[in-house]
């Protein structure tokens, strides 16, 4: 007996999965840290994708800088990384203060950043200024300070650690981007296009350096759902099953693949540790519907357009009623 035509997508979905599922298992279980003693800097600490990344470089032996615009929220993050980390495994984080808004400071914040260890072996490029607003309420000086955090920030640094990596023959950028880097939407006319600025220059860099053994490496992500928690194993093993999400593992990751909304900061943060342990150069971390929405734009742009304009004017009307 054949399979019913309207199960072929369905099967097919479910296959890819499973065997995407047991790809990333068995590459978790392969893959080793290769960070240790390496000097990771990573612009912005002190957000919460930045901390999780702080931790797990920690933990994997990195000479770590962490930057960031708020020097109390540097403290605290070195505070709990020192506290209970073991000296003879990890290393001391090094704290500079970076403001991506304050052009002026930042040619002092650069020349600190080297000064630290001498050299930058992996550049992690994540801070970010997110603004969505309709295109008539933004100001140019708003535009502008999207511009200097989302684009002008993370280039004047890279161009800044770009002669020690030469100097060494080895390095890697690493830019955690948006998706909106390669899809522009509605009320985010600036946001969108410092995205698109940035994803640009990275791309061209990563051809320029190559020659020099350095790799670049751009992961463009949805919106960071902040709330989203996960669980540690334990507290998987030890819940109890509900009927919501299945329990086992294959079907609770591709539940999870089409259910959840957003990326958590922990799940980016692992990413980019194994974006920094393979030397990915391009990494697309999105569910189905983004990545349909890509393919239309790519495909049907037609159809991508009407689709975003039918949004916007749906939007106006709930706001009229």
């Amino acid at each position: 007996m054949g399979v019913p035509s309207v199960m072929v997508l369905p099967l097919l979905i479910v296959l890819f999965a499973g065997v995407y599922y047991v790809y990333n298992e068995v590459l978790r279980f392969m893959s080793k840290s290769t960070v240790r003693n390496k000097v990771v800097v990573i612009t912005d600490a002190v957000s919460g994708m930045g901390s999780e990344c702080a931790r797990l470089f920690h933990a994997g032996g990195a000479r770590l800088v962490l930057c960031g615009p708020s020097w109390d929220k540097l403290e605290s993050l070195y505070d709990s990384l020192s506290s209970g980390s073991d000296p003879s495994k990890t290393f001391t984080p090094k704290l500079v203060l970076l403001d991506f808004s304050d052009t002026e400071s930042l040619s002092d914040s650069i020349a600190e950043i080297c000064e630290c260890y001498g050299c930058v072996d992996v550049l992690i490029c994540n801070s970010s200024m997110k603004v969505k607003a309709p295109v008539q309420d933004l100001s140019l000086e708003m535009d502008k300070t999207v511009m200097d955090v989302n684009y002008f920030g993370p280039i004047t640094l890279a161009k800044g650690v770009l002669p020690l990596m030469i100097t060494r023959r080895t390095g890697q950028f690493v830019l955690v981007n948006s998706i909106q880097g390669k899809l522009a939407l509605p009320f985010r006319t600036c946001y969108a296009a410092s995205k698109h600025a940035v994803q640009a220059f990275f791309d061209c860099l990563r051809a320029e350096v190559e020659e020099f053994g350095i790799s670049v490496s751009t992961i463009s992500h949805t919106f960071i759902n902040a709330t989203a928690t996960e669980a540690t194993p334990t507290e998987a093993t030890e819940a109890p099953p509900t009927k919501a999400t299945p329990t086992n593992p294959l079907w609770a990751y591709i539940y999870s693949w089409l259910n959840t909304h957003g990326v958590s900061p922990g799940s980016l943060a692992r990413e980019i540790e194994r974006t920094v342990n393979r030397q990915k150069r391009e990494v697309l971390l999105a569910h189905p519907i983004p990545w349909l929405a890509l393919i239309t734009r790519a495909l049907m742009p037609g159809c991508f357009f009407a689709v975003a304009s039918a949004g916007v004017r749906d939007g106006a009307a709930e706001q009229l009623k």
